[in-house]
Order: C-alpha cells, then sequence, then structure tokens
C-alpha cells in the first residue's frame, strides 16, 4: 500500500526502493500488477494491507491442506486443564482421524499450527532469563509415601522444588511437613546443593513465605523468610496471586518431577526418609542430565559451564533455623532464663527486658537491635543449668564457695579466742566439711553482734569450761548480754597434795 501512496505523490521507484528499505524490483511488481489490474490509490487508500495483496496478486499465498483441521479453540481451552499436553491432544487427535478414516497431520506440524493459532488469537511475550539472577521456589502438589515397617504405616512426603530459569537446572528436596522450619530448611539445603545463591527468589504465595500480597502497596513476606533470603544477600519477589506465569519454569519442572521422581519410584517401598532423599537425587540427576532437545547441552552442563560461575558465594556458615522470645526480664543473679535455663547477661542489664533468639545450637541475647551476649544451648532436656561468660560478670573478687581455709581467715579477723573456738570445731569431725556448717554459724554472728562482742562470747565459753562450743552456746550469751560484764579471771584454787614421803612412811607401819 505505501508503494502504491508514493507512487501517487510522485515519487520515482528507485526513491520509493530507499525509502522503504525494498528492492527496486519488488517495487517493480507493486506497479506492474496495480497496472495490469488498473488500480490507483483511490481504489484501495481504504482497504487493509491483506486485502490489497489479495486484489494485486490473486491466489498468491492461498493453499489447502490435505490435513484433518481440528478446532483449534478446543485445543486451547484443554491446554488450561491440569495435566494435559500437546502430546496427549495429538495423540487423541490422530485416535479421531483414523476413526473418521482422514488423514491427521504429525506431531510437528501440529504444534507449530496450535502456535501461530495462540499468535493471532492472543499475543504472547517470551521471557529472558539471565544467568545466575533468579530461583523458582515451590511445593510440588503429587507427594510420595513413607512406609513404616514395624506397623506398615504409611505417611505423607511433600516435594520442595526449585528450579533456576536460565539453565532450567533442579533441586529436589523432600519433607515429612510443609511448615516454617521445614520450608527455611529446604531454601539452605538448595543454596547448598547450588554452591551459590542468587540476588532474587520467586516462591508462591504461601503462607510461611508471604504474610501479605496486596494489589496495591508493599507485600508483607514473613520475618524468618526475610530473614534467610538476607543471610543469603538475595530478596524475595513473590509472583502474583494467581499468576503461575510468573514462575513458569518451576510449574514445568513440577511437572516433570511427577514424571522423572515420582512415576519412576512409584514402585518401590521406602522406609526412611534419608532412604529417599538418596533414591530422589538420583533421579533428579538423571533428570538435569537429560539432553536437551531445541539447543545443545543438558541443564547440568548449562548449569556447570554458564550458571555457577555467575553464582554469588555462600556465607562462611550457614544459615540456622531462629525462633524469637520477647520481653524476657534479666534476673538479679544476672542471668535470663530459657526452658529451666540460665544463661548470662552483661550485669548493667539486670532488672531490664531483653529478647532472646535461639536456634538449634546458640541462645543470642538481645537489647533491641544490640546482641549483649550469645551462648552455647544446654543439652535438650536438662534443667537448672548455667551458662556463665566471664565477661558478662563485674570487676572485682568473685563468688568462691566455702572452704576451711576460708573460714579460719574470717575466725583470725575475729579474734583469738573465735580462732581457737573454729580451730575445736574442726577437730572434733571427721572431715573438714562437716564442720563448715557449724563454724560458719558461730561466725555469721558477727554479722548480727558486732566481731567484739562474738570475741568476748567465744572468750566466756572458753572460761566456762566448755570443751567445743558452738552456736547453741554462744547465742544465749549474746542474747542475754553476758559478753558485756567484765570476764572474771581464773581462779587457781590450789590444794594440798602429799608427797612421796608421806606414802613411804604409811607403807612402813
Amino acid at each position: 500500500m505505501s508503494a502504491c501512496k508514493l507512487r501517487a505523490e510522485g515519487l520515482s521507484g528507485r526513491a520509493i526502493a530507499a525509502s522503504q528499505q525494498m528492492s527496486r524490483k519488488s517495487v517493480m511488481a507493486v506497479f506492474e500488477a496495480a497496472d495490469t489490474a488498473g488500480v490507483s490509490w483511490d481504489d484501495v487508500s481504504q482497504r487493509s494491507n491483506d486485502e490489497v495483496y489479495r486484489l494485486l496478486f490473486p491466489g498468491r499465498g492461498e493453499h489447502d491442506t490435505v490435513f484433518a483441521s481440528p478446532d483449534w479453540d478446543q485445543v486451547h481451552r484443554e491446554m488450561a486443564r491440569v495435566g494435559v499436553t500437546l502430546k496427549l491432544l495429538h495423540g487423541e487427535y490422530t485416535d479421531s482421524c483414523a476413526a473418521e478414516r482422514v488423514p491427521a497431520m504429525g506431531y510437528d506440524r501440529f504444534c507449530k499450527t496450535y502456535q501461530r493459532h495462540v499468535l493471532v488469537t492472543g499475543a504472547a511475550s517470551r521471557v529472558g532469563h539471565k544467568a545466575g539472577q533468579s530461583v523458582e521456589v515451590d511445593w510440588s502438589g503429587p507427594t510420595m509415601e513413607l512406609t513404616n515397617p514395624a506397623t506398615g504405616e504409611v505417611s505423607k512426603v511433600y516435594l520442595f522444588v526449585a528450579c533456576l530459569p536460565f539453565s532450567r537446572f533442579a533441586f529436589v528436596y523432600p519433607a515429612l511437613d510443609m511448615k516454617q522450619d521445614t520450608w527455611l530448611r529446604a531454601h539452605v539445603a538448595m543454596f547448598t546443593a547450588f554452591s551459590g545463591s542468587v540476588p532474587r527468589i520467586v516462591p508462591d504465595n504461601l503462607k510461611t513465605g508471604v504474610v501479605k500480597h496486596p494489589r496495591e502497596g508493599e507485600i508483607v513476606l514473613n520475618d524468618s523468610y526475610r530473614e534467610m533470603a538476607a543471610h543469603y544477600s538475595a530478596a524475595v519477589l513473590p509472583g502474583r496471586v494467581r499468576k503461575p506465569k510468573d514462575k513458569a519454569s518451576v510449574e514445568n519442572t513440577v511437572a516433570h518431577v511427577a514424571t522423572w521422581v515420582i512415576a519412576a519410584l512409584r514402585d518401590e517401598v521406602f522406609t526412611s526418609l534419608p532412604e529417599l532423599a538418596s533414591a530422589i537425587e538420583g533421579r533428579v540427576e538423571a533428570y538435569n542430565a537429560e539432553p536437551f532437545q531445541k539447543r545443545p547441552g543438558s541443564r547440568a552442563s548449562v548449569f556447570t559451564i554458564e550458571e555457577q560461575p555467575l553464582l554469588r558465594p555462600l556465607p562462611q556458615v550457614a544459615y540456622e533455623i531462629s525462633r524469637w522470645a520477647y520481653g524476657r526480664r534479666v534476673g538479679r543473679s544476672g542471668h535470663v532464663v530459657w526452658e529451666k535455663n540460665h544463661y548470662s547477661v552483661p550485669y548493667l542489664h539486670i532488672g531490664s527486658k531483653v529478647d532472646l533468639r535461639i536456634t538449634d545450637r546458640v541462645l543470642e541475647v538481645f537489647a533491641g537491635s544490640q546482641r549483649l551476649s550469645s551462648h552455647l544451648l544446654l543439652p535438650e532436656g536438662s534443667a537448672g543449668g548455667w551458662r556463665t561468660a566471664e565477661a558478662d560478670l563485674p570487676t572485682g573478687e568473685k563468688y568462691q564457695p566455702w572452704d576451711a581455709a576460708r573460714v579460719r581467715e574470717w575466725a583470725a579477723r575475729v579474734g583469738p579466742a573465735a580462732q581457737t573456738v573454729i580451730d575445736r570445731i574442726f577437730e572434733s569431725v571427721a572431715i573438714d566439711e562437716q564442720g563448715l556448717n557449724p563454724a560458719l554459724a558461730v561466725l555469721r554472728l558477727s554479722r548480727r553482734f558486732s566481731a567484739d562482742r562474738v570475741e568476748d562470747a567465744c572468750q566466756l565459753a572458753l572460761a566456762a569450761g566448755v570443751r567445743s562450743p558452738r552456736y547453741v552456746h554462744l547465742r544465749p550469751i549474746l542474747d542475754t548480754g553476758q559478753d558485756k560484764q567484765p570476764i572474771p579471771e581464773p581462779v587457781d584454787a590450789g590444794g594440798y597434795v602429799r608427797g612421796a614421803d608421806y606414802y613411804a612412811e604409811r607403807s612402813s607401819r
């Protein structure tokens, strides 16, 4: 049409060919066809390009096929149903053609004709993926089974599926549930298997990953999921609600997993999760090694050669699943309690509230965003245990358990009489530990009555002839104030003793 219009405006064939980027031969062919048909620009200015083409070149490009043509609208509707493929529909089409005794087109022609139909009825754009930029993750709809060898009880096994869109490299992780911790552990295992991470994680809108995905506004992610992604320097970009094409690669991989893994292992019986995981790993390796149909190489080769070198390096420590306990008060001992065990906190935070982050191995104490201390968890099932870091304690002397030496040092500071009493208490027992309680009971009287009064009471008890004074002897003296009276000097009354001469004289009689 443009050639006819430009010719009507007076342009030469050479100028028209140059402006429209056409060959001069093609321009002359259009002019000759227009002259032969007696058609001018005024005759075709209101018509479409297809109508003008059929008018100038009648019959060109039109041909009749000898093959039976299926209802392409019906084929398109069937393709939207779960599990339906072009291979299946082509088989049904050939069966119907055989029944009607009409020729059927081959599978390749069937697919190409359907693709042209889709492009005409609804244009679709191809998404170009870059290597090492994103990973798509999802749970597989079909499940597998574990059998208890003792009871025969069968339990479900869910499959976590991940796919790198560029290489289509797949990863499958079996799990006994689809809870939060399992979802996170599957991601950790995925990055470990890839030996690297990517900046984008594209999941579905499941609650273990996405709390809220509104049409407008920001997406609200699960805290633990966002923390895990940040640990691997990645961002979570979930697909739109009810838009599976946003993660078409993993949706396609889920369908392939149903054939390569679930269907291939359907006749085998597995009694443990590690056994099943090993079998799944073998099937996924075979799937990744399968050659592409339309390009050279396989998923594994493209991943190894082109994509894996572009992955981000993993952090030094793998992400650990964590729980949070908020608003725990630090006791006067400088410890916070978790599951009946005590973990130290810097003494400056005694009486304040802190937050605890608990992983499989470590308990961390936070005040806001500041980490105060970190402890290895005490063994599971233990109660009443203590974890104390020296840096958390105040400077100066630390508490030491009582022993005989410390008790004697205290007695020496009270006075010599008290020291004598304590020495006699330890002499009266078989082992020193048996004398700790009575000795400390005596010395602790100095906290109530003063060290001088206890010293005087000890002198009174010794002067009264008590061999080993104890609390029961000293407390009445202090309560009645006897220690405040002058202490009498011991009186030597003396006596008459007959000598050897007396007894010698008596024996001679």
